[in-house]
């Protein structure tokens, strides 16, 4: 079994020293889902809801939650990030939105956690902008979809 990194020989947890790491370029993105009624995708593609423009404002939310999440992660990293784009498509077949979140920068740790935020962040904006129409929508699916660089190189579900 692999040792945990976030784990010191006692047990106890403990933030990663990343200082011997080389800078390296990473990017990571993450996936993620809402379902909702399908009245309810239609006032969004509409431009319909009394909160606003649910896509415009869930994009800025899942910008602003990557450039925070040291601060709601315990032990993550604070990160320079050269770049975060939040994509969300309105998918009649869910029927729903999805949502795709990629993190880059140059650094010495990843950005898996950052992309993560920044999906997680997008969908909980979309309930919350859209929940006066439809308390049962329901997110998920939220996963880590493929990361470059640092130590580990290269991954890709």
């Amino acid at each position: 079994m692999t040792k945990l990194s976030h784990v010191d020989e006692s047990g106890t947890a403990r933030m990663v020293d990343v200082a011997g790491k080389a800078d390296s370029h990473r990017v990571a993105r993450a996936m993620g889902q809402i379902t909702m009624a399908r009245a309810t995708l239609d006032a969004i593609g509409e431009d319909k809801i009394a909160k606003g423009d649910v896509l415009a404002v869930a994009r800025i939310a899942g910008i602003m939650a990557a450039k925070r999440t040291s601060e709601l992660i315990p032990l993550c990293h604070p990160i320079a990030l050269t770049d975060v784009t939040v994509e969300l498509t309105l998918d009649a077949a869910l029927p729903g939105i999805r949502v795709s979140a990629t993190a880059a920068t140059v650094g010495k740790t990843g950005v898996e956690m950052e992309a993560l935020t920044a999906a997680a962040v997008a969908l909980l904006t979309i309930y919350d902008m859209a929940k006066g129409l439809d308390r049962a929508m329901t997110i998920g699916s939220i996963s880590l979809v493929e990361k470059s660089g640092g130590q580990s190189g290269d991954w890709k579900r």
